[in-house]
């Protein structure tokens, strides 16, 4: 029985089924924000979520290369990617929520956070309503691997956690996004580019909730935020920071380039 958010965080994060990690994201968000769930409890997440059976995980090396162009083969394993980043971004929100309580972060923290849990679980549903209308639906391609790997290598530290996941993947899609948005509509797919408009708009949010709570986190060490960060992704982010960068977007979220623009590749 959930009484306690991290109870809540935990059972999203053993679902393993992805319609039923959604529909239990979206009633234990309203629950929060109703004051239904109170306590934050002390439970703690486990080290992987769980996953459906289908898609296949893959190396990120190994998986197929999506084309460019227009095809609906190329626009499939694009929406299904965008669902399978979509799906790992709920676990990731929840076990933010849950795994540093022990940080006494304010409430602000945690309500973020619940909201963008519960944002990336209607941006999945988006994607996979989308995926249906075209005759497939998510588990239907192979899904790369390596998206719980920030998780993983940042679980030890509050501050890490928010400067890669938000302020490095989710920015990173504030930066391809409008692209992908512009060739959609070229392709004559309107319906997927508003669908991931309405998302990248909503994902600067996201970023600008880790931007936030970071900048609060580095006041509360005694820190400089833009040192710290640059410290933390050079030892934790193995990608590299590629531009072009999307700076209008970033800027909304309040990220500016004095962080990211000195260690760009």
């Amino acid at each position: 029985m959930v009484t306690t958010l991290c109870d809540a965080a935990v059972a999203v994060l053993t679902t393993a089924a992805p319609l039923e990690k959604v529909r239990l994201t979206r009633n234990y968000a309203a629950a929060w924000r109703d004051g239904l769930i109170a306590e934050f409890g002390a439970l703690v997440p486990p080290e992987r979520p769980a996953r459906p059976e289908r898609p296949p995980l893959m190396l990120p090396r190994d998986m197929p290369k999506r084309g460019r162009g227009g095809s609906a083969q190329n626009r499939l394993a694009l929406l299904h990617a965008l669902a399978h980043i979509e799906l790992n971004a709920i676990d990731l929100a929840w076990d933010i929520v849950c795994r540093f309580v022990g940080e006494g972060m304010p409430k602000g923290f945690t309500d973020d956070w619940v909201q963008v849990a519960d944002d990336e679980a209607r941006h999945f549903q988006m994607l996979e309503e989308r995926l249906n209308q075209l005759g497939s639906g998510y588990g239907e391609l192979p899904a790369h691997d390596g998206l719980w790997q920030a998780a993983t290598t940042t679980a030890h530290d509050l501050a890490a956690r928010l400067a890669v996941v938000p302020m490095v993947l989710e920015a990173r899609g504030l930066d391809v996004t409008p692209e992908t948005v512009r060739r959609l509509r070229e392709f004559g797919d309107a319906e997927s580019a508003a669908l991931l408009q309405v998302i990248h708009d909503e994902e600067i949010t996201h970023v600008a909730a880790g931007r936030r709570w970071f900048g609060h986190l580095c006041a509360k060490r005694g820190v400089d935020p833009v040192e710290t960060w640059q410290d933390l992704v050079k030892r934790y982010f193995r990608g590299g920071l590629k531009k072009p960068f999307n700076v209008t977007s970033r800027q909304a979220a309040d990220f500016g380039p004095e962080f990211y623009e000195p260690i760009a590749e």
